[in-house]
């Protein structure tokens, strides 16, 4: 086992530069390598956050110093690079949403099976402590039977945030805000109230005419825990406004906004939740105005837990089989707003 675990980038978009600051921030943990198509952005980021640029996503996995090879590219080119990094026998960690279609999915988390080595979803927001203290109290008990579980996401993104990159304003490519930025807080809903059994979903564009994907989504949610929710999402809400999340049992009330909990009230009051009511800081930033306005903490965690499921033999925090059930939602709530009907989760 290495006292410092070798880091390879394959794809240095937007997002890398939140795994770069969230590595160069452990001590046990550097940047051996990267690669992008644009050969300018590789080097960018090597200049940034160290180790050479390399020119092929094959010469970054089978680098003998890497040990983990962190996948960033466009959604839909996930398989292909996750697969060939635990066929070098490294360990991954790949942004969400873990791939486009569940075949895929299946198809490198097979593979890192076959080769021993641990898979990890990039759906670091599990690991905010508004978060963990809403899922610590739900596996207590506090709650009750769950009644609801809802998400807002009223974000704004210009026209150029989707020009960007070709990817980004194309659906099949993973675009479009389901997938690409409300996933997250899908993901929420199921990390805190389980698995979705039927969903009825509503697409439209509502001001980027320039892209042929949606900007706005609203869908109801029915968990198989009999809860309802509801996830209301939007890129086109200007300036912009903090992620919400709700949820509601028969004996408590969880709310989180941005980063803070805005309110915390169970019929059996505990010594603790004083300070819980006190977590978050309103002048965190959490994506709303802008796509890179958050800081990268969540990531170093989600980094930081991954060293320790390689070192201890354990599963990651967030396996790619709990980032699959929120892959099946999704798609679910695309073949839903396409077809006008409800739809059941695989």
């Amino acid at each position: 086992m290495p006292d410092v675990f070798g880091f390879g980038i394959i794809g240095c978009g937007l997002v890398s530069d939140f795994h770069g600051r969230g590595i160069g921030d452990l001590e046990n943990a550097r940047v051996i390598c990267a690669t992008d198509m644009n050969a300018e952005r590789a080097q960018a980021f090597v200049g940034k956050y160290g180790g050479e640029a390399l020119a092929t996503s094959e010469e970054v996995c089978s680098h003998a110093d890497v040990h983990i090879v962190s996948v960033l590219t466009p959604n839909a080119h996930h398989a292909e690079h996750v697969i060939r990094a635990a066929e070098h026998g490294k360990h991954v960690i790949v942004e969400k949403p873990p791939e486009m279609t569940l075949e895929k999915t299946d198809r490198m988390t097979a593979a890192c099976r076959a080769a021993g080595v641990r898979l990890a979803v990039s759906l670091q927001v599990r690991f905010r402590t508004a978060i963990r203290a809403m899922k610590a109290a739900v596996e207590a008990g506090r709650f009750g039977r769950l009644l609801a579980a809802d998400a807002y996401m009223k974000w704004h993104r210009p026209t150029a945030y989707y020009l960007s990159d070709a990817w980004r304003s194309r659906r099949d490519e993973g675009a479009g805000v389901t997938i690409q930025h409300a996933f997250h807080y899908l993901d929420l809903l199921l990390h805190l109230a389980g698995p979705v059994s039927h969903v009825q979903a509503w697409m439209t564009n509502l001001i980027h005419p320039e892209v042929d994907l949606e900007d706005t989504c609203t869908a109801k949610l029915d968990f198989a825990c009999g809860a309802q929710g509801f996830l209301r999402a939007t890129t086109a809400m200007y300036p912009g406004t903090d992620i919400r999340i709700e949820l509601n049992g028969e004996n408590g009330t969880a709310v989180m906004v941005g980063e803070r909990m805005v309110q915390w009230q169970f019929r059996d009051e505990r010594p603790e939740d004083e300070g819980i009511r006190e977590i978050g800081s309103e002048a965190a930033q959490t994506a709303a105005t802008g796509a890179a306005a958050f800081g990268y903490a969540e990531h170093k965690l989600l980094i930081a837990d991954m060293l320790g499921a390689i070192r201890e033999g354990r599963d990651p925090y967030v396996t790619v089989e709990s980032g699959r059930q929120t892959l099946a939602t999704a798609l679910a709530t695309y073949e839903s707003a396409d077809a006008g009907v409800p739809v059941a989760v695989p």
